[in-house]
């Protein structure tokens, strides 16, 4: 069986999230949703919980920070072409997101955007060359 990543996210307004992730082409999975959290399935593999301040820290007594102000980590998915991220952040700024919190990279090989959900988390969309990805013997290009 394949691993599934559960990426968990606090969110202030849990409506307004589930319709920004439904814009970048998540779907929501209703057994896992409630009026305290939302699952978004972005692949068979991969699924956002959305969850409400108060649900969030069931899990954690530490601190929420606010992801507009700060950044705590950096989630990145990648995409079949350049134009598919540009697309991917065209779509979440035209959900409410913001366009490219970080800095944009084009290497050739990898193409780089980024975008933030209402909230402030960052998500980076790239894409990179698959003879790149096939060809290397575990090294990294600089």
């Amino acid at each position: 069986m394949p691993q599934l990543v559960f990426i968990n996210l606090p969110v202030t307004d849990l409506a307004k999230s589930i319709a920004f992730y439904k814009a970048v082409g998540a779907t929501q999975n209703l057994q896992f949703s409630d009026d305290t959290a939302a699952c978004m399935v972005l692949s068979e593999q991969i699924h956002v919980m959305l969850l409400t301040h108060a649900k969030f820290r069931q899990f954690t007594t530490r601190e929420i920070p606010d992801a507009k102000k700060s950044a705590q980590a950096l989630i990145a998915i990648n995409r079949d072409s350049k134009e598919a991220v540009d697309k991917a952040v065209a779509d979440a700024t035209a959900a409410g997101g913001g366009a490219d919190p970080t800095p944009t990279q084009d290497l050739g090989f990898m193409y780089g955007r980024s975008y933030d959900d209402p909230d402030g988390h960052i998500w980076e969309v790239f894409w990179m060359d698959p003879a790149a990805v096939q060809g290397g013997d575990g090294e990294t290009a600089a």
